[in-house]
């Protein structure tokens, strides 16, 4: 075996979970991922960016150039009324933002990363050209529907085989998703070898490159490819992410020979469900008292001569220590445990307990980006209902609009990290100018701004259509007084979605970053369903004594308004539930274990027993 390989075997990744130090047969061993019988491969570092990169940048092409416009394709193409389109979106949203969590479990625990980012891909690939056949095949959409039909709400709706189409289309989409969201990300950081400073940097610089990529994609998505959907063709606007996702496929695959494959460690899950077993079987057992301690609790070390991170005990969920207990038959002779769902280290136990208090900050995520994510749904039923000429013959395409929310994070980003961050960093004498916790705050403060101006501005909008509109119901009001709202939400996704993303990669335990990443989308995903639930509730309680509902099928009979300070209400609970939640938390303490000297690093609070 390589001394890379070696490296790579003792790494922290590898043997958080290990109940003693000696290697076990589930240990991950890199390898070529079984494509060869060829000797281990060293880390191929930025040898295989342009591969890995590559794959990204057209993957997100392909979904973003479909997602960026769908709500237009649901209301136009398929002629839905904008209570079921906005479900429709919502609820595969939601279960696209899911299905990294399973991606993720069935990466660690059977297939590798490679391999899952593999069938992904191609399930992505069937599903674009389901998508694609809808629009070029006429007996898979509705009949085409005149401006004056339009007027008096007399086009017709999709057929249960139509739809069905549709939805078998957007259940590939999440298969894709769910494999290629959890993998590429912690691909790309295999390609690094962490335990040297070279590989850091590199790890550093490829997040950079990463979201410069995805940021110059949402740009192309949301403009280029929208505006081809909307003033050329639906089939070649999305024909073109189709093909976007063959070329991903094809620069994937090259890299084959360069890429450095790590075999899948097993599941975390398992090591999680032992502390609670362990823990409930000893229930009735007492927790040694203070002083007594020593020698009480199974707490080997972790495997040495590289980086490792040891959790420090803590005193909070003390039931959990239980599993932890050496009680008399629990250890064999030399020293390890008889039954590891009778016996888990602290370090096992400390790792849950790390979830157990992350799982509440991550909750209150759910309400912020559901305001969020109304600037794909509503805001663009507010957009087609406004004036989006730009000059004489340019007309904005509804879609597009998020382009000022993604403007703005990118504008706002370099500037609050170069700038704004040391200034604050002078008065607070903290690291990142303020706690991360204090920056999803912030996010979430935003967010229900953004929800009491979209309020207001459809008010406006609403009453200028209702007095001036002509028979198309367009308001003599410029796409533009969406501007303010959608500026809004870009500092709520630059303050609170990029906080959630820090904070779950330093708060989580190292190994389980993987399962952090995929707990920011289900984070998504929990705010697409609750918007798809308060649509419902809305639609069904509004509207009775025969007035219309505030989310009835013509925008300008509704109360949209009502709808948007109902979110702001809902954000402003969810702030207060944010502030008992961040006050209680207990920042992670980290034993780093290097070659060097060990030092105690309490990543920006001081950890509290």
């Amino acid at each position: 075996m390589s001394a890379e390989a070696a490296k790579y075997q003792a790494s922290p990744l590898t043997s958080s979970w290990s109940p003693q130090p000696e290697k076990r047969k589930h240990d991950a061993v890199v390898s070529s991922d079984d494509l060869s019988e060829d000797p281990p491969r060293k880390h191929s570092g930025w040898k295989s960016m342009v591969y890995i990169l590559g794959n990204e940048t057209f993957e997100r092409l392909a979904t973003y150039g479909l997602l960026a416009n769908f709500m237009v394709y649901l209301l136009k193409k398929f002629h839905l009324d904008q209570v079921y389109a906005t479900n429709v979106l919502n609820i595969w949203s939601g279960t696209t933002n899911f299905a990294p969590l399973v991606g993720a479990f069935i990466s660690d625990a059977y297939i590798g990363r490679f391999r899952t980012i593999a069938f992904a891909s191609f399930a992505s690939l069937l599903g674009l050209v389901t998508l694609t056949l809808t629009a070029w095949i006429p007996h898979l959409h509705p009949p085409s529907c005149t401006k004056e039909q339009q007027e008096n709400d007399q086009c017709i709706g999709p057929t249960s085989a139509q739809m069905g189409f549709l939805l078998l289309g957007l259940g590939f989409l999440t298969v894709g998703t769910g494999g290629i969201r959890s993998c590429s990300i912690p691909f790309g950081v295999d390609q690094f070898d962490h335990t040297t400073e070279e590989g850091r940097r590199g790890i550093n610089s490829y997040f950079n490159w990463y979201y410069t990529s995805f940021t110059v994609v949402l740009i192309i998505a949301l403009t280029l490819v929208i505006y081809i959907q909307d003033s050329i063709s639906w089939v070649i606007g999305l024909g073109i992410p189709t093909l976007c996702m063959v070329g991903a496929i094809i620069l994937f695959f090259l890299g084959t020979r360069v890429y450095f494959y790590v075999k899948p460690e097993g599941s975390m899950f398992s090591g999680i469900a032992q502390v609670f077993i362990a823990a409930y079987r000893k229930r009735r057992v007492k927790i040694p008292a203070d002083g007594e301690e020593v020698g009480a609790y199974y707490d080997p070390p972790l495997m040495k001569g590289n980086v490792a991170v040891k959790l420090p005990r803590t005193k909070q969920f003390r039931c959990l220590n239980k599993g932890a207990l050496i009680l008399e038959g629990d250890m064999d002779g030399n020293g390890c445990p008889t039954n590891q769902w009778r016996l888990c280290t602290i370090q096992q136990v400390e790792e849950v307990k790390r979830i157990i208090q992350i799982i509440p900050i991550c909750a209150s995520g759910i309400i912020t980006f559901t305001a969020i994510v109304q600037q794909s749904t509503f805001t663009v039923s507010q957009a087609l209902k406004m004036d989006r000429h730009l000059g004489p013959r340019f007309e904005i395409p509804p879609g597009s609009l998020i382009v000022i929310s993604l403007l703005t994070v990118g504008i706002w980003v370099p500037f609050y990290d170069r700038i704004l961050v040391p200034a604050l960093r002078k008065i607070t004498k903290h690291e990142g100018g303020i706690t991360l916790l204090q920056r999803m705050g912030i996010g979430m403060v935003f967010s229900v701004l953004s929800m009491v101006v979209s309020g207001v501005v459809e008010g406006e909008r609403r009453a200028s259509a209702n007095l001036h509109a002509g028979s198309d119901g367009i308001a003599p009001m410029s796409v533009l007084w969406l501007a303010p709202q959608l500026i809004l939400m870009g500092f709520g996704e630059a303050f609170n979605a990029i906080g959630q993303i820090e904070f779950y990669n330093k708060e989580f335990p190292e190994h389980m970053r993987s399962l952090g990443n995929s707990l920011f989308f289900c984070t998504i995903a929990g705010a697409s369903y609750v918007s798809s639930l308060v649509v419902v509730v809305v639609h069904s309680v509004t509207g009775k004594h025969g007035r219309p509902d505030w989310l009835t099928k013509n925008i300008n009979h509704g109360r949209v308004d009502y709808y948007y300070y109902l979110l702001a209400g809902m954000g402003v609970v969810n702030l207060i539930y944010f502030l008992f939640c961040a006050r209680s938390y207990r920042y992670k303490g980290a034993l780093n274990i290097t070659k060097e000297e060990p030092h105690l690093d309490l990543e920006l609070n001081q950890l509290k027993h």
